[in-house]
């Protein structure tokens, strides 16, 4: 009975140490996170939104780190906040695109109403 209770309990110590085992990170998990960097990058983010862009470069290269120090969960953790702040650069850059146009809209919505005016008058509508 003694043997058997051994490698019950045997048993169970490996499925704890098993249990807080982290998989390591699936294959395509940089690829997705480098081509959100790369998008953004793109897009202008460089530009538009540096910051995000940083800390999304700084997050892949630390997930890198924690690779090579077998710290997957530290790893998974870092690429997905790479590619969360990947994506918040490029949207943050399409966001100052589409402003600066409605800007360059609303200036020439001014010049073509001044001119409107020039033209006809105020009082003319």
């Amino acid at each position: 009975m003694q043997i058997d209770m051994r490698n019950l309990v045997f048993l169970l110590i490996m499925l704890l140490l098993s249990a807080c085992v982290t998989p390591r990170p699936a294959d395509d998990a940089f690829i997705s996170a480098e081509n959100a960097l790369e998008a953004a990058i793109q897009a202008g983010a460089e530009e538009h939104a540096p910051v995000e862009l940083r800390f999304a470069r700084e997050k892949l290269a630390e997930a890198r780190k924690g690779m090579e120090y077998k710290q997957f969960d530290k790893a998974i953790y870092l690429i997905d906040q790479s590619e969360i702040n990947s994506e918040l650069a490029l949207e943050k850059t399409k966001a100052a695109v589409i402003r600066r146009k409605v800007t360059d809209l609303a200036r020439q919505n001014e010049i073509l109403q001044e001119d409107y005016e020039n033209t006809y008058g105020e009082d003319f509508k």
